[in-house]
């Protein structure tokens, strides 16, 4: 049996622990203050404009409604708690936060109409059926901004996890990469202990050690607070074990990424089986009610969009023909569902014989893997360039949607001459309809390597849903506004 650490010892830890917890609690504490502080102010702009506009200033000003009003930013708060909405491992990344927060808005509207049943009072509903609503998206934006905001200041540097990272070396290499361009994350890797026979690739600016015997030295020489271990045969069993006991008298966080490669939670569930925690994975489902949901939200918004921006597709077409007097549209034929092939379309944005002039420059490929991109392609049109920029090209993709050969969210269209040459794990992208937008555009459009983009449209296809796609479609805004990637 070990020994009991002596009262030395257990001091010597906490002051440790209390170290290397602050410089973490002191960022987390200053944004959780702010998060009560919008929910309370959340709750009081709602109970006062519910109010006014169900009362106005009658005769109801000195009511009880008025007190109701006032409390109602204590019950919002109390709810948020309840609900999880200020568990700070979801702070600034992933739907689970806002998630929280809607799930706390029908708690307390619940919680509300049962308790005026069961005590009999008369609770005006029009004053509920405005308050809480109102009070749920009031905080759903403000908590929007304050993420766009520790978002600005993550890309500065600030507001970041220090992460020590141990696996083998070339997905060390592929995470640090990912977290490097994907700063929101809030996780800076420090140092990395590569454990495996492999040779280990060195990253720019991150001490690189083998193996993991000094790994808590590691921890204390680069003040990390957090070690992520990836999935890697050395690192289970007793030594994964023994590593989470050091870790923990030291107060630094344990993560593990399990051997799933691009599997979201709502697919896998830890099931424990003789003292073993299994981590069961469901198969992903491609027919049934989700997937026609799915497809008649892309044809009806698809339908609605085109008729929205039907002036604005007319202007672009009369410029694309004032330009060089060619046709308006273009049309290739591509892969869609289960290999099917089908016929894109899109507006011009190259010279008519830019088909015929590819050829020509392959020498010059920008792009990765089986794509064929050019940075300044001198094919490109002066109003094509413009339409580039910002993926105005793509609107006529709509109709697309409308026939049914597209999705909204998917994976990328692949032409013919690609899906040919696709490997197995590849091909995967081909179970469901090609999209419009999609993880791809979102992470960086064609600044992405070949290998992250199929990496992307994997993961969207086995963990796709309703809600994924409502994210994407969102984010999609910002990445077209940003214009960053597309060429």
């Amino acid at each position: 049996m070990a020994e009991s650490p002596s009262v030395d010892e257990q001091v010597q830890v906490r002051r440790s622990r209390g170290l290397r917890v602050s410089a973490v609690t002191d960022w987390t504490t200053a944004y959780l203050r702010q998060l009560i502080i919008l929910d309370v102010c959340c709750g009081l702009a709602a109970g006062l404009l519910a109010f006014q506009i169900r009362f106005g200033q009658e005769e109801y000003a000195a009511s009880a409604y008025l007190w109701l009003a006032i409390a109602l930013p204590v019950l919002w708060v109390v709810a948020l708690e309840l609900a999880g909405a200020y568990d700070v491992r979801f702070i600034g990344v992933g739907s689970d936060e806002f998630r929280r927060v809607i799930n706390a808005g029908i708690s307390l509207t619940a919680a509300v109409a049962v308790l005026s049943y069961a005590t009999k009072t008369d609770l005006a509903r029009g004053y509920v059926v405005l308050a809480l609503p109102c009070m749920t998206v009031f905080d759903l934006l403000g908590r929007y901004r304050c993420r766009k905001r520790l978002h600005s200041l993550r890309s500065r540097g600030k507001c970041m996890r220090k992460v020590v990272v141990v696996g083998h070396s070339d997905v060390i290499v592929q995470l640090t990469t990912v977290l490097r361009r994907q700063t929101y994350h809030g996780l800076s890797v420090v140092a990395a202990c590569v454990v495996g026979p492999d040779e280990y690739q060195p990253v720019d600016g991150i001490p690189t050690l083998i193996g993991v015997g000094n790994i808590v030295d590691v921890v204390e020489g680069c003040q990390a607070d957090t070690v992520a271990v990836l999935a890697c045969p050395e690192m289970i069993g007793t030594r994964l074990r023994d590593l989470a006991w050091t870790l923990e008298k030291t107060g630094t966080d344990l993560c593990v990424a399990p051997a799933l490669l691009d599997v979201a939670g709502p697919r896998t569930t830890i099931r424990p089986v003789a003292g073993l925690p299994l981590l069961h994975m469901d198969h992903p489902e491609f027919t049934g009610m989700r997937w026609l949901v799915k497809s008649g939200f892309d044809r009806v918004s698809a339908g609605f969009a085109l008729m929205l921006m039907m002036p604005l597709l007319a202007l672009i077409g009369l410029a694309i023909k004032i330009d060089d007097g060619g046709p308006v549209f273009f049309r290739q034929v591509r892969v869609g569902r289960d290999g099917r092939n089908f016929r894109l379309y899109k507006f011009r944005t190259m010279v008519v014989d830019a088909e015929q002039r590819k050829t020509e420059l392959f020498e010059q490929n920008d792009g990765h893997g089986l794509l064929f991109k050019m940075r300044s392609d001198p094919r490109v049109t002066r109003v094509g360039a413009r339409l580039r920029r910002y993926s105005l090209d793509e609107l006529p993709q709509l109709l697309n949607v409308l026939i049914g050969d597209m999705s909204l969210v998917g994976p990328r269209p692949a032409l013919p001459e690609e899906a040919i040459k696709y490997a197995d794990y590849v091909r995967r992208r081909l179970v469901v309809k090609p999209g419009i937008t999609g993880l791809w555009q979102v992470s960086g459009r064609s600044n992405l390597s070949w290998d992250e983009a199929v990496r992307l449209d994997v993961s969207y296809v086995e963990n796709s849903s309703f809600v994924l796609d409502l994210q994407i479609l969102w984010k999609t805004w910002a990445a077209v506004m940003r214009g960053d990637g597309a060429y």
